[in-house]
């Protein structure tokens, strides 16, 4: 299995931004990628200095946004994730931030919305952003079971260890990182320690530009990393020898040997 992350830009323009997704989702698949990933909310840049916020841009998942994703996923018979807006027709002051897994026939078979907002460092995503009520369930794939979680719910171990409880193989992690003191050592250190605690692939496919802090990664079952990016648009590509999980997990079973009797909620 080869997996791409289309570590991108974004901006105000919501048909730029389709038509270069549509762009790397074409390039991943000339590289023989089965899956791609693209950052969060890539619909649309709606930051505070954008002058754009998310309801302003959000569309309901039947609209032109999806329907191109869903297009080029069908013509390119490739795995497509992205990160947008998704409306709620009754809240005209927010939107969700969901992230979609579109199949290779290009059916959308599984959207996640954001649970845990990005309420800290002196930002508050919950003013523009409606919280998401989603169980955390895995998607089956001939590729094997894939978990969906974004950004900032990396400091948020419970999430991923739900995946692994359902034996999830591979953590996909759309993100809009934000650069500041210590937080672009956080990324990367979260997504290694999910992936060491949880012996599973884990894949951060971050934005660059604006205040965005790139740096997507791919690491392994170990914590190996096995690709990352800079600070630049790029397309990262990584093969993902699901044979590499079992091996890891015989040799460091630390989800098999959990003590659940011992653990309470507080």
């Amino acid at each position: 299995m080869k997996v791409a992350i289309a570590q991108l830009s974004t901006s105000i323009d919501k048909s730029a931004n389709l038509e270069k997704a549509t762009q790397y989702i074409s390039k991943a698949k000339g590289l023989g990628a089965d899956f791609v990933i693209i950052p969060e909310f890539f619909m649309a840049l709606a930051t505070p200095k954008s002058g754009v916020l998310p309801v302003d841009v959000a569309e309901p998942l039947d609209g032109p946004f999806v329907t191109g994703l869903m297009e080029a996923a069908r013509q390119n018979e490739i795995y497509v994730v992205c990160g947008l807006y998704e409306s709620k027709p009754d809240d005209q002051e927010r939107a969700y931030n969901t992230t979609v897994l579109i199949n290779r026939s290009g059916q959308l078979v599984h959207s996640y919305r954001k649970t845990h907002l990005y309420d800290a460092f002196n930002y508050h995503e919950s003013d523009t952003i409606i919280p998401g009520e989603n169980q955390y369930k895995i998607v089956e794939t001939e590729f094997g079971k894939i978990g969906l979680m974004v950004c900032y719910e990396l400091r948020f171990p419970e999430i991923a260890r739900q995946f692994a409880l359902q034996e999830a193989d591979i953590l996909l992690v759309p993100a809009g990182w934000v650069a500041g003191p210590m937080k672009e050592d956080h990324w990367q250190t979260l997504i290694r320690a999910r992936a060491i605690e949880n012996t599973m692939f884990v894949c951060g496919a971050n934005l660059v530009g604006d205040i965005f802090t790139g740096r997507s990664v791919i690491v392994d079952p170990m914590g190996v990393i096995q690709a990352s990016g800079g600070e630049e648009e790029t397309l990262i590509l990584s093969d993902i020898d699901l044979n590499r999980i079992q091996r890891v997990r015989e040799k460091l079973p630390s989800v098999k040997n959990r003590k659940s009797e011992f653990y309470t909620t507080i």
